[in-house]
């Protein structure tokens, strides 16, 4: 019983330090959210075995509920524009801007049915995180071995050709209003997510791969800048993510 005083006082000024500090505030928050990964994906990992009974696309329909309600908790909203992009029947590669460890919230917000993900080998070893990306069909590549990580590249590239694939371009306004590593700033806020037309790739050859790259980010980089808040202060369009979707 004794323990009981020491472990409320600990607690009370760690709240205290919280509430003074903007540092500790951020940290806090950051770890929270973490812990909030972990947790619900132990969560949802069972979810999706009782319902589908193993590793199926099916599954990522579960994932995304869970946590697209993350956003309630830290007070942030998304203005989703011109989502009826992404419901077409016909497959298509979704590509959208990085910024932070808030983009996977930004994702599941348009994320559309039997989407397949890809993403970088070490994530599957991070317990019930790397547990619920696998039970929901995410492809991992292995980035030290270019051999294994250029094979899923060149399928996928393969499949745009042959089923004339069309690219959509996913940009998420600037974080930088409300996240902000540098200046240990996390506090609530709205995320304008804008879904830009398809750019085709029909007829195009390998030759044509660094216009069609050029065509992404000009055209993402400008509306990232025209739905920004702040674009200076933020670096989110140096590169752009890829989503291959079903």
């Amino acid at each position: 019983m004794e323990l009981w005083p020491s472990v409320a006082a600990a607690l009370l000024g760690l709240l205290l330090l919280v509430q003074l500090s903007r540092t500790a505030e951020f940290y806090a928050k950051v770890a929270l959210y973490c812990a909030l990964c972990f947790a619900v994906s132990a969560v949802a990992s069972l979810v999706c075995l009782l319902r589908h009974g193993g590793r199926t696309v099916e599954n990522m329909s579960i994932i995304s509920w869970f946590v697209r309600s993350f956003k309630y908790l830290y007070g942030l909203r998304f203005e989703v524009r011109e989502q009826h992009r992404l419901r077409g029947a016909r497959p298509c590669v979704i590509i959208s801007n990085h910024q932070s460890i808030l983009d996977m919230m930004g994702l599941m917000e348009v994320l559309p049915e039997r989407c397949v993900q890809i993403a970088k080998r070490e994530l599957l070893f991070l317990g019930p995180v790397g547990l619920i990306m696998y039970l929901g069909g995410v492809f991992f590549i292995n980035r030290q071995r270019s051999s294994t990580a250029m094979t899923v590249m060149a399928d996928l590239g393969e499949r745009m050709v042959r089923e004339n694939v069309p690219i959509v371009p996913v940009v998420y306004s600037s974080f930088s209003s409300f996240y902000d590593t540098k200046k240990k700033l996390f506090t609530s806020g709205t995320v304008t997510v804008q879904v830009l037309e398809a750019i085709p790739t029909l007829g195009l050859t390998e030759a044509d791969v660094p216009a069609l790259v050029d065509t992404c980010h000009r055209a993402m980089r400008t509306t990232f800048l025209h739905i920004s808040k702040n674009p200076q202060d933020n670096r989110a369009t140096e590169g752009p993510g890829v989503q291959p979707a079903q």
